[in-house]
């Protein structure tokens, strides 16, 4: 089979590369995938992707957009050996729902403000998988990180009505659910307590807007950050960080912060 040399910069061009690559005369490793041992893979890029955008990395972007890319041509092409659909049923699958999700800019309706928006968009969703869909709960991908999935749950809920009427109640529960994390005797019960400390915290979150995965990888990077700087000021002082007492690292912790203006 004769295979072209060059492929064209577009998502077809990916998809041809793709094909060459899964055919006889490709690569071996490339030959023996499939969706499932893909997964993995296309979840990890999807993360890399959100790095480079929130250390606004701009070299980064563009290589992690190019990888997941790549990863969505494979999931494709191997749709499409397997005959489940070909990747003109994606795009034109992907064209009919989204028009059918903006009849505000397709169809003349009108709406008043953003949330009227974000109110018919569930209204439309909803009516689309009614059939397949009998609780509020269902459709919510069981395998988002936690914290997102928590969020997930509690802004479903909250559709429905059922939510706090304001942070200082949920302020007031996570007292209640650390009180009860405390008094746990057992460690089932103190995972327990712990996820339900956690499922408030990330309610509180939700109620000033801030997405607790993002939060949270912030507050990883930074500390990883200020951990790094600490071992290098150490080893300008000719000692090794693992070796320091605890009030001496937390002496180099401080330095840090004040070093950052906090």
């Amino acid at each position: 089979m004769n295979r072209p040399l060059s492929f064209s910069d577009t998502f077809d061009g990916i998809l041809e590369l793709v094909d060459q690559l899964r055919s006889e005369e490709g690569c071996p490793w490339d030959q023996e995938q499939t969706l499932q041992t893909l997964s993995p893979l296309v979840l990890e890029e999807c993360y890399e992707l959100v790095e480079a955008i929130e250390i606004e990395s701009d070299s980064g972007r563009l290589e992690e957009l190019g990888d997941l890319f790549l990863h969505l041509a494979f999931q494709v092409s191997i749709s499409e050996e397997e005959g489940t659909f070909t990747r003109s049923d994606v795009f034109a699958s992907t064209l009919r729902k989204y028009i059918h999700r903006h009849p505000h800019v397709f169809a003349g309706q009108t709406v008043n403000s953003v949330e009227e928006l974000k109110d018919n968009w569930e209204k439309i969703k909803q009516e689309e998988k009614k059939e397949s869909r009998k609780s509020t709960m269902d459709g919510i991908p069981q395998n988002l990180p936690s914290l997102s999935l928590a969020q997930k749950i509690q802004q479903k809920a909250a559709r429905t009505g059922f939510d706090w009427d304001n942070s200082n109640e949920i302020r007031g529960k996570i007292l209640e659910e650390l009180s009860e994390f405390e008094s746990a005797e057992t460690y089932e019960e103190l995972e327990e307590e712990f996820g339900d400390l956690l499922f408030s915290v990330v309610n509180m979150g939700r109620h000033s807007k801030i997405d607790p995965e993002k939060a949270l990888r912030n507050a990883n990077r930074k500390f990883v950050s200020r951990f790094k700087s600490m071992e290098k000021l150490a080893s300008r002082q000719g000692k090794t960080f693992s070796e320091l007492p605890l009030k001496d690292q937390d002496d180099l912790w401080t330095q840090v912060k004040l070093q950052e203006g906090k």
